[in-house]
């Protein structure tokens, strides 16, 4: 007998007894459907943090109080000691800007002014920001209308600001912005330019600022101290030259970081230097280890599915004892049998997992649709989902298989 005849054959047995092999694959197909899912949700969230980040700049170094931790092994951060940190200043970044590995560097800091209004329209959860010329380099912003602030409009701490697209189409509209005031936290700023729309990070947009000279916004803002200056003081941003790669950049910021705090050499560091592709790299650890929690979770189910087909097969071949007795006394060979037993189990197992690959498909579109992802599955998960399928129907029905192919015909055919 040919292997399209077995096949045949296996798929007029397995189709005769349609419930049991559909309650028999549930196992494989909840195994299968996880997999697929997760592997596809995690590829179009990973890809999403990836275009997020490029478009802020990767080569961007952060000075901040404190290192960004997304589950490293640094443990909890001692706050009551970062707290008590020095801020950083101008002349920080002035400081950074002489190193010869350097490009610019800048400071920066905000603060949330929440619902900016005009002639009855308003633009929701603001960001006031005061940085210095450059900081369109550091951040990665176009300038889609108008100029970015410049040194003279920081020396002279004029009323000048840069918006973002969100504050510009909610309030202006068509109209063009520059050359227009705007009232922020009751002072009054002539935009001077307008800035291309960046998208949100994280759910957080990326378009709703109002970036003014760092030196006005002291001026009616002075900087915080103590815990409230972790989070909204002065941080610099420094981006380091192209032909100078990040680990000489970062190793030359962090020494004049230490020369300006005068540091010895036995004191640990009293601030954190951060990159977008430190986050990036924590974040990707993270999904991974969520990656291998959910493919031990979808190990099991596959596991608990090919005990299932097992007995299955092994009913199977109870109750067709006499059948296999006849066929053999009628010239079957026991490969034959085998064949017949083991084709019937893998079937049976990559049906299962065509269902769950259907389904965790779905769910990854349905989830997508949800949290605004690009839905993404790559062609091997498909071909992994099967290569897992068919591995379980070889695995746990090689047994009743062999068990079928090692009856006495004899015995077999006066089987009740």
């Amino acid at each position: 007998m040919n292997f399209f005849s077995q096949l045949r054959m296996a798929a007029l047995s397995l189709r005769y007894n349609k419930s049991r092999s559909f309650l028999t694959t549930l196992g494989i197909i909840i195994g299968v459907m996880t997999v697929i899912a997760i592997l596809s949700l995690l590829q179009a969230l990973n890809r999403k943090i990836t275009s997020e980040f490029s478009a802020l700049g990767t080569n961007t170094i952060y000075v901040q109080k404190m290192e960004w931790m997304m589950g490293g092994p640094g443990g909890r951060p001692d706050f009551d000691e970062i707290r008590k940190r020095p801020n950083f200043t101008i002349e920080d970044a002035e400081a950074l800007s002489e190193l010869p590995s350097v490009q610019v560097a800048v400071p920066v800091i905000s603060r949330n002014v929440g619902t900016l209004k005009r002639f009855g329209k308003e633009a929701d959860n603001c960001e006031l920001e005061g940085t210095t010329e450059g900081a369109d380099l550091t951040e990665n912003l176009v300038i889609s209308e108008g100029r970015f602030i410049n040194r003279d409009d920081a020396v002279h701490r004029r009323m000048f600001c840069v918006i973002g697209s969100y504050i510009a189409d909610n309030l202006f509209g068509t109209e063009d912005p520059v050359g227009k005031t705007l009232d922020v936290d009751n002072h009054r700023y002539l935009i001077i330019g307008v800035l291309e729309a960046k998208g949100a990070m994280f759910g957080s947009s990326m378009d709703n600022r109002v970036i003014i000279p760092i030196t006005t916004y002291l001026k009616y803002n002075p900087q915080p101290r103590g815990f409230q200056a972790v989070f909204g003081g002065i941080s610099l941003e420094v981006l380091p030259k192209k032909e100078v790669s990040m680990e000489k950049a970062l190793e030359d910021v962090e020494s004049q970081m230490r020369l300006i705090r005068g540091l010895h050499y036995d004191q640990d560091n009293d601030f954190g230097l951060n990159t977008q592709q430190m986050l990036l790299t924590s974040i990707k650890s993270i999904t991974s280890v969520a990656w291998l929690v959910m493919v031990g979770v979808a190990a099991i189910s596959l596991i608990v599915g090919g005990i299932g087909i097992m007995n299955t097969m092994l009913v199977s071949v109870a109750e067709r004892t006499r059948e296999i007795g006849i066929r053999k006394s009628v010239g079957a060979r026991d490969v034959d049998i085998l064949w017949q037993f083991l084709l019937e189990s893998v079937l049976l197992s990559m049906i299962g997992g065509a269902i769950g690959i259907v389904l965790g498909l779905g769910i990854a579109l349905l989830a997508s649709g949800l949290f605004k992802l690009e839905a993404a599955a790559p062609w091997w998960t498909i071909v992994l989902g099967f290569g897992f399928s068919a591995a379980v129907g070889i695995f746990f029905g090689i047994y009743p298989a062999q068990k079928a192919a090692k009856l006495n015909p004899i015995n077999a055919i006066r089987y009740e």
